[in-house]
């Protein structure tokens, strides 16, 4: 069965009765990660209303084709830095609820993964050099692998706190 979901009251009492137990950093922390979680949602909102403005007359009149590979990289560009400005938003929800108690390496990685897969949409493969394509596919690979390996640590780490022991 799943957990309810916290409503914003109970999530504001939960939080005002940790803010009593916190140091003196960890309260400058939260407020911290609560004015970045504004500020983004703020850019995340302005962006959305800009990405809308801005392709729905030309989707609604018929002008902007999403088979042209220039409209199809800047549709999607704009898409993906949304995307992006999402998962960094999330992961400072996650600190300012007391969840983690910093940003983990794990979603920064993920987040370098979603930006360097935006870069490939975006990439005009013509005027981009062989070594830049080079340089980014070795990065992508090696933050892949990285999660991969973070992720496998986790899982390993969850399942001896549950009291898994794998057979070999």
């Amino acid at each position: 069965m799943a957990a309810k979901p916290r409503t914003s009251q109970k999530l504001l009492a939960e939080m005002r009765e940790q803010w009593r137990l916190l140091s003196l950093y960890e309260r400058f922390e939260q407020v911290v990660a609560v004015a970045l979680s504004l500020i983004i949602a703020v850019v995340i909102a302005i962006a959305l209303v800009q990405l809308t403005l801005g392709v729905l007359p030309h989707v609604l009149s018929g002008t902007v084709s999403p088979l042209d590979h220039e409209v199809f990289q800047n549709l999607f560009g704009m898409v993906m830095t949304l995307l992006i400005a999402l998962e960094f938003k999330h992961s400072i929800i996650r600190v300012a609820l007391r969840r983690e108690s910093i940003v983990q390496v794990k979603t920064v990685i993920l987040i370098s993964l979603i930006a360097l897969s935006r870069k490939f949409v975006i990439l005009d493969t013509k005027a981009t050099d062989a070594a830049t394509i080079a340089a980014l596919s070795g990065a992508t690979l090696v933050l892949g692998v990285v999660y991969w390996l973070l992720r496998e640590r986790d899982d390993r780490v969850a399942g001896l706190d549950r009291g898994e022991l794998g057979s070999e």
